[in-house]
């Protein structure tokens, strides 16, 4: 149930941005094994002058910032696949591997508000988080 925000610097066409987030949806189906419909990812573009990136990147329009705030339990292995997961897809629609954070913020299922109130260690998601 990971909640994620993709960052970008530059205007995409709707199709483009559509791409962006199927991108990220399917590293997190891939790298943290959630199931295809559990999906909350936001996109927002930024202008340039206010999202300031490394000076050393050849494409500084490109830069593109992952950030997933997902259930603690994920073992590194499971964070490794998903790192290598959204290089590779971002890469698929065009932004360089190089041009790529990605920030994991963990966080206890009890801080999580779910199914109407109720915390995320109280409700049964059908798959594994300690994967």
């Amino acid at each position: 149930m990971p909640s994620t925000l993709i960052e970008v610097r530059r205007s995409y066409s709707p199709e483009q941005e559509v791409g962006l987030i199927e991108a990220v949806q399917a590293a997190l189906v891939e790298g943290f094994k959630i199931p295809q419909d559990d999906r909350c990812i936001r996109l927002v573009t930024y202008e340039p002058h206010r999202f300031v990136v490394p000076q050393d990147k050849s494409q500084p329009e490109l830069y593109t910032l992952v950030t997933v705030s997902a259930f603690s339990g994920r073992s590194l292995e499971a964070k490794r696949n998903l790192y290598r997961a959204l290089v590779l897809r971002l890469s698929e629609v065009g932004i360089p591997s190089d041009h790529v954070k990605i920030m994991i913020n963990e966080v206890p299922r009890e801080n999580w508000g779910l199914a109407g109130g109720k915390p995320g260690s109280e409700i049964d998601l059908d798959y594994e988080v300690e994967v």
